[in-house]
């Protein structure tokens, strides 16, 4: 059973590119997001992964293991990967976020009609009842609390000034900018290579 300490925990769910990543989150304890496509918020207490199809038949397309995150930090890709010092992005800013323990959730999350997934914003709450990746979007007022939630994570860890977030609600062309679907998730960004 995943041990999520709170129903309200904010969780991120992020695109896992390959199992080789699956393993360094597991072994190592991190896992790296570029800092041109990040999300807004990387602050959160959970994150959970997508798996792609280079993940195989068996394991594409779903949601199958959460971490706890226990921090963050900004470094570039040459410091997280020092055997390939001479990769074309190695100066690259990345954030890296460390990780607890891998669990396994109780049930895999598919996609559904999701096949490609960056990063979507949910709660610890949703993420243990989901049958699907729609099943994590959060709507109306459960919105407005998780965004209220975001807000203070940015504040709480000076990531962003109060005059750099905007107060709930958004004008729906600004969302529609953002990449937030008409179902109400908080997407964001593309974490590809």
């Amino acid at each position: 059973m995943v041990d999520l300490s709170s129903p309200n925990d904010l969780v991120l769910v992020a695109f896992l590119p390959s199992p080789k990543d699956l393993e360094i989150a597991r072994v190592l304890g991190w896992y790296r997001i570029p800092l041109r496509s990040a999300p807004r918020v990387v602050a959160v207490d959970r994150l959970a992964f997508y798996q792609p199809a280079t993940f195989g038949d068996e394991h594409k397309w779903r949601i199958e293991f959460v971490a706890p995150v226990t921090g963050h930090e900004l470094t570039t890709r040459g410091q997280l990967f020092k055997e390939n010092f001479d990769h074309p992005r190695a100066r690259e800013e990345y954030f890296k976020l460390q990780l607890g323990p891998l669990q396994a959730l109780p049930q895999p999350i598919p996609a559904g009609d999701w096949k490609r997934i960056t990063f979507l914003y949910t709660t610890g709450e949703r993420l243990l009842s989901a049958k699907t990746i729609d099943d994590l979007s959060v709507h109306d007022e459960e919105r407005q609390v998780l965004w209220k939630a975001l807000r203070e994570r940015a504040e709480k860890e000076q990531q962003y000034g109060a005059d750099h977030l905007p107060e709930f609600p958004w004008d729906p062309e600004l969302l529609a900018f953002f990449g937030m679907r008409g179902s109400g998730a908080l997407y964001f960004g593309d974490n590809t290579e």
